[in-house]
């Protein structure tokens, strides 16, 4: 846990959400600039020394968020940069889609690294293909007088990018993870969010016998109940340290009792009947599509999931996150939160200097109130949503934050350092969820993975503290 965890209040700080910004001042002038409503701060135009006229590259994934805000950072960055220009090209299958190009290469300046088939971002910093992003960190904010870039970030939203005290990307959203389900449907049937996983099977038991699917979840991507329940729920039985040993590849360590006690009450959704006939073979979108229509009463997602099904989700349907119950109601309210979507710049690009100040453009305090008003998520950036009305998802949301206090649950980094295991723990909930393996068969497989890539002295290792 996250000692130094972020209160509603300070979240509300942070952001300037609802008009409560926390009121950043300087007498230095700033430029402003027409189109995008983006000011300047003097001395800020260009600390890293972007050559004149350059074209930059820039291949993104696109996903939950959107492509537009992608968009709108470029034309920042064209404005503040007069006859330069950051191409936005959106894609899926990161990996397979740019692997080829880094393998020859030629890859491109600066990519989000997200998704399914998403680049083993450890194999890249072993391979030197990743910029230490250090200038950019220390580099004056382009639009946050006084203030370097690194110090306009929430405090500590981007330690996942830290890979051996170097910062090798950044993290551009703020991320809420939990249970979702409609305001208004639960309100109809009177029923009420269980406060542990007993309460929540026994109202499963209430919702299937109205008809209804008490779970689904988004089936060809069940990595997706890793982060949405597995997570959480580990560390609420065991503890936070589990994670870090897991992370750390201590043997033995997906062996503990917490996560064989975990995974069988995920196990109990599948063995009583809970979730959605069909399931398996749903797509992400596909799933949560039929959620909407209320085909089911809950999915696990980040907060992430408003903008991305926006256009077909019903009036009235009043989406709320909630944390993920376990066997403890002491500790519902701890809840995973953190910053995700990796941006990263490439050293072998054509204009790694243009990749850094694209991401300087992308996490301005413009670009974030943007994001917040368009998104409808929360960008890690200090006065980000000032003056922007949140929705009934981010309101929810921010209430989760406000009720876990200091309980802000730490998420694991083994995806992001070891694909092997974590292409295995993916492979290995699809086959937990469809009653193809056991919790001790995940356990099995999974550790032995940890142990192969443990013994692996090709594979590059990293450490948690």
């Amino acid at each position: 846990m996250k000692k130094s965890g972020i209160s509603r209040r300070r979240f509300i700080e942070y952001t300037g959400a609802a008009g409560l910004g926390i009121g950043l001042s300087s007498v230095l002038p700033q430029i402003s600039l027409a189109k995008t409503g983006i000011k300047v701060a003097s001395g800020a135009a260009n600390p890293l020394g972007l050559a004149a006229n350059t074209q930059a590259e820039g291949v993104f994934f696109s996903g939950g968020f959107g492509h537009a805000y992608i968009e709108y950072a470029a034309e920042i960055f064209a404005e503040v940069h007069p006859g330069s220009s950051m191409s936005v090209e959106g894609i899926q299958r990161v990996g397979e889609r740019l692997r080829p190009r880094i393998i020859a290469g030629n890859p491109p300046d600066v990519i989000d690294n997200s998704g399914a088939g998403n680049l083993d971002t450890g194999a890249l910093v072993g391979e030197g293909e990743i910029m230490d992003l250090g200038p950019l960190m220390s580099a004056p904010a382009l639009d946050t007088p006084g203030k370097t870039f690194g110090e306009t970030l929430f405090p500590g939203s981007q330690t996942s990018g830290l890979f051996d005290g170097v910062q090798r990307y950044v993290n551009i959203a703020f991320t809420v993870f939990g249970v979702w389900h409609s305001k208004s449907l639960f309100e109809e049937k009177g029923w009420n969010y269980p406060t542990t996983w007993d309460g929540m099977l026994s109202l499963c038991d209430t919702i299937k016998s109205s008809g209804i699917a008490p779970w689904t979840y988004q089936g060809k991507y069940p990595q997706y109940m890793l982060f949405g329940l597995l997570e959480p729920m580990v560390s609420k039985i065991g503890g936070p340290q589990i994670w870090k040993d897991v992370d750390n590849l201590v043997p033995g360590a997906w062996e503990h009792p917490a996560m064989l006690q975990a995974l069988n009450m995920m196990r109990a959704l599948h063995d009583n009947g809970y979730i959605m006939e069909g399931t398996p073979g749903l797509t992400h979108t596909e799933s949560q599509a039929e959620w909407l229509q209320k085909k089911a009463a809950f999915i696990p997602c980040g907060t992430w999931l408003e903008n991305e099904m926006r256009s077909i989700t019903p009036v009235g349907f009043d989406m709320v996150i909630k944390p993920v119950p376990s066997d403890d109601a002491s500790k519902l309210s701890w809840i995973d939160a953190s910053s995700g979507e990796p941006f990263m710049v490439f050293s072998n690009g054509k204009n790694p200097v243009a990749g850094m100040e694209f991401l300087r453009c992308l996490l301005s305090k413009e670009s974030a109130k943007w994001f917040a008003q368009n998104v409808g998520s929360i960008m890690p950036v200090v006065g980000g949503a000032e003056g922007v009305d949140l929705s009934s998802a981010m309101t929810s949301a921010l209430t989760a934050v406000e009720n876990a206090g200091p309980n802000i649950l730490d998420r694991p980094s083994f995806p992001g350092w070891y694909s092997d295991i974590y292409s295995e723990v993916k492979d290995s909930m699809g086959a937990l969820l469809t009653g193809r393996a056991s919790a001790e068969e995940f356990i099995e497989r999974v550790q032995e993975a940890s142990d192969e890539v443990r013994e692996d002295p090709d594979i590059v290792k990293f450490k948690r503290a």
